[in-house]
C-alpha cells in the first residue's frame, strides 16, 4: 500500500520554554559582563579585562540583564510571536557592547528593542486599560530615549536619570497593581498616577534643565515611594513566613534605598560624578532593583521558563549581604568619603548577586521536573 496519501508528519518545533530559555542566555551574559565590569571600575582583580566593559557597565546591567528578563516577561504575557523581538533585541543589544566596537552598534540594538517593548505594551494595555500598564510604558519610552541618546554618544553619568525612571516605572507599575487589588485604592490610585508622571516629566528636565529636572524628580520619587511603602502589599504579608515573607523583606528594604536616591536628588541637585552620583546610582539599582529582583526570582522565573523556583531561606544569606555592602559602601564610604569602604562594598555587592544567581541555578537543578502545565488562553491571561 502506498504511503503517498498518508500524512506527513511535521518538523519538530521548537517548545516555548527553550526559545524563552534561548532569549534568556543574553542575558545572563550581560549580568556576567556587568560584574566583571563593576570590579574594573572599582580597580580590583577581574576575571576579564576588557578596558571597554568598564565604558558599558551601566548599560550592560539596565538593558542588557535587567531590560532582557522584563522585555521576556512581557512578552511571554502577550503570548506573541513577535512580542519575543524586544527581549531578543535587547539580548544581542547586550552581546553587541561587549564584543562589537563601536559601542553606538549595541546602542541601535537597545533602541530597537526598547520600540518593540513599547509596542508590547499597547496590546497589553488594551486588553483592560490598566494604569499600572500605562506606567510600565511610560517607562519604556524612558528607556527608548536612553538607548538613543547612548547611540548618540550622550555620556552615561548623564543618563543616569532615564536609566533609573526606567526601571523604577517598571517595578513600580507592577507593585501599583498589586497595590489596586489588593486594596482597592480607589482615588489614592490618581496620587500615584501624578507622581509617576512628575519621574516620567523631570527625567528629560534633568538633561535640560539640571539644577531643576534632578530636584523634581527627587522629590517626585520620594512622594511615589512613601505611596508604595502605604499601600504596597508587602506591608502586610511581612508578617507572613516562607516566600511570601522573603518577597516583603526585600520590596520594603528596595524602598528603603528609593527614599534615599530621592533625596539625594532633591537635596544635592545633579549628581553626574564623584560620592553622590556613585551613592544614587547604586542606591537605585543595587538597593531597588536588585532587590526587587531578589523578591520576584521565585515567582517570575517559573511563570517564564515553566520550571519550579522553589524557595529556601538560604537565599535570605545574598539578600542580608547586599543590603549590608550597600550601607557599607554608600553610608560609610561615599558619606564618610572612605576609599576602602566603597571598594569593600563594591565588592560584597557582587558577591551577592553572584551569590543569589548560584543560589537560584542550583535549586532549579536540584528540584525534579514536573508536568508542565498548558499554556494559558488569551482569555485566562487576560483575567
Amino acid at each position: 500500500m502506498s504511503d503517498d496519501g498518508a500524512a506527513k508528519p511535521k518538523p519538530a518545533q521548537p517548545s516555548p520554554t527553550a526559545l524563552r530559555l534561548a532569549l534568556l542566555i543574553p542575558g545572563g551574559l550581560a549580568l556576567l559582563a556587568g560584574l566583571d565590569a563593576a570590579l574594573l571600575l572599582l580597580g580590583v582583580g577581574a576575571p576579564v579585562t576588557v578596558g571597554r566593559l568598564a565604558d558599558v557597565h551601566g548599560m550592560l546591567m539596565v538593558y542588557g540583564f535587567v531590560g532582557t528578563l522584563v522585555a521576556l516577561e512581557r512578552a511571554v504575557a502577550l503570548s506573541k510571536l513577535w512580542g519575543f523581538l524586544a527581549p531578543a533585541s535587547l539580548g544581542l543589544g547586550g552581546l553587541a557592547l561587549i564584543f562589537v566596537e563601536p559601542s553606538w552598534i549595541g546602542g541601535v540594538l537597545l533602541a530597537f528593542g526598547s520600540a518593540m517593548l513599547i509596542a508590547v505594551y499597547v496590546p497589553l494595555w488594551q486588553r483592560n486599560s490598566a494604569t499600572a500598564v500605562l506606567v510600565q510604558a511610560a517607562g519604556a519610552v524612558l528607556a527608548l530615549g536612553g538607548a538613543i541618546l547612548f547611540a548618540s554618544g550622550v555620556p552615561i553619568p548623564y543618563l543616569l536619570p532615564w536609566l533609573a525612571g526606567y526601571l523604577i516605572l517598571t517595578i513600580g507599575g507592577e507593585r501599583l497593581e498589586l497595590a489596586r487589588v489588593a486594596f482597592a485604592v480607589g482615588n489614592a490610585e490618581a496620587g500615584a498616577l501624578v507622581a509617576c508622571a512628575g519621574i516620567w516629566l523631570a527625567v528629560p528636565a534633568s538633561l535640560l534643565w539640571p539644577t531643576a529636572g534632578y530636584r523634581v524628580l527627587g522629590g517626585a520619587l520620594l512622594v511615589f515611594t512613601v505611596w508604595l511603602i502605604v499601600y504596597d502589599i508587602a506591608r502586610r504579608t511581612v508578617r507572613s513566613t516562607g516566600l511570601t515573607r522573603f518577597s516583603a523583606v526585600c520590596l520594603l528594604a528596595g524602598y528603603f534605598w528609593l527614599l534615599i536616591a530621592g533625596g539625594i536628588w532633591l537635596v544635592v541637585g545633579p549628581v553626574r560624578d564623584g560620592t553622590g552620583y556613585d551613592a544614587s546610582a547604586h542606591a537605585v539599582f543595587l538597593g531597588f532593583v536588585m532587590s526587587m529582583i531578589f523578591a520576584h526570582a521565585p515567582i517570575i522565573l517559573p511563570a517564564v521558563l515553566r520550571r519550579p523556583l522553589p524557595y529556601h531561606p538560604v537565599m535570605y544569606v545574598p539578600a542580608v549581604v547586599l543590603h549590608a555592602t550597600l550601607l557599607l559602601r554608600i553610608v560609610v564610604g561615599d558619606g564618610a568619603d572612605q576609599l576602602w569602604a566603597v571598594t569593600a562594598g563594591g565588592i560584597g555587592n557582587v558577591v551577592a548577586v553572584l551569590l543569589f544567581v548560584v543560589i537560584a541555578i542550583g535549586s532549579v537543578l536540584m528540584t525534579p521536573r514536573v508536568k508542565s502545565k498548558p499554556e494559558p488562553s488569551k482569555q485566562e491571561a487576560t483575567a
